[in-house]
């Protein structure tokens, strides 16, 4: 099975830069954005083939998520909990036959970090939402997360510690996450690898001088380590300011 996972940064703005194309090409199996912008109506993909979820965030033209399948889930939540809703659009989860799929849209804990207390208690509570789902079948968790894991994960550590998305605390949050029976698909089979990144600064040609930042995740249950064939990140496309990152694992 190939699922992938893009940041769009505005569904819109990316079809006007090739979404389809790279969509049509890479023919994955699930397709998760986040960062849509819009609001039911303001699009209309042709995605033949797929089954359509999207969450829309109240605030028009801000966050959002949506998941394109090809198998039909068994249920579609929005959010955690009984609530079923999310205010901006920020988690969908659908359940398959042997494994529940989670889209998030992590908040970014703001230039300032005016949001990281929002962001912590948010990671808590996903945490255990993950961890519940897990006891009942296993998770695939991916999206925009909005942390660098580790150094290893940006391009320039020190200078990074203590901003938004590369906190101690936030760092911290994940790893709790994956000491609690979660992995990290990409480190598992590069656990060394520079250089590999997926998010990129508008600002100063980052891009191409590659100056970024590893934000975009496939984090799965343990249990499903082994069952691991591929993780990628496909650096090369282009259409955001983040790059889709892919993940094979073999699940029917």
């Amino acid at each position: 099975m190939k699922l992938v996972s893009w940041n769009v940064n505005g569904i819109r703005a990316c079809v006007k830069k090739g979404f389809l194309d790279y969509f049509q090409e890479v023919n994955a199996d699930i397709f998760c954005i986040q960062e849509s912008k819009l609001q039911a109506g303001q699009i209309e993909l042709d995605l033949q083939g797929y089954h359509q979820y999207w969450n829309y965030a109240i605030k028009k033209g801000y966050s959002g998520t949506a998941v394109f399948t090809k198998h039909e889930p068994l249920s579609v939540s929005y959010g955690v909990g009984e609530a079923n809703e999310e205010p901006e659009g920020r988690i969908i989860t659908l359940e398959f036959d042997q494994f529940y799929l989670v889209n998030v849209y992590t908040p970014n804990s703001q230039r300032d970090l005016a949001r990281l207390n929002y962001r912590l208690v948010w990671e808590d509570k996903l945490r255990s939402y993950l961890q519940d789902l897990d006891n009942i079948k296993p998770v695939i968790y991916c999206g925009d997360l909005n942390v660098a894991h580790q150094e290893i994960d940006i391009k320039n550590a020190k200078a990074n510690i203590g901003n938004s998305g590369f906190t101690y605390e936030e760092r911290e949050k994940m790893t709790t996450l994956l000491n609690s029976g979660f992995v990290d698909t990409f480190r598992t089979l590069y656990p060394e690898r520079t250089d590999a990144y997926s998010w990129w600064s508008y600002m100063n040609k980052a891009r191409d001088r590659n100056i970024g930042w590893r934000i975009d995740y496939f984090i799965v249950s343990q249990r499903l380590k082994e069952k691991i064939d591929e993780a990628e990140i496909h650096a090369h496309v282009q259409g955001s300011d983040h790059c889709p990152v892919q993940l094979e694992i073999a699940l029917s």
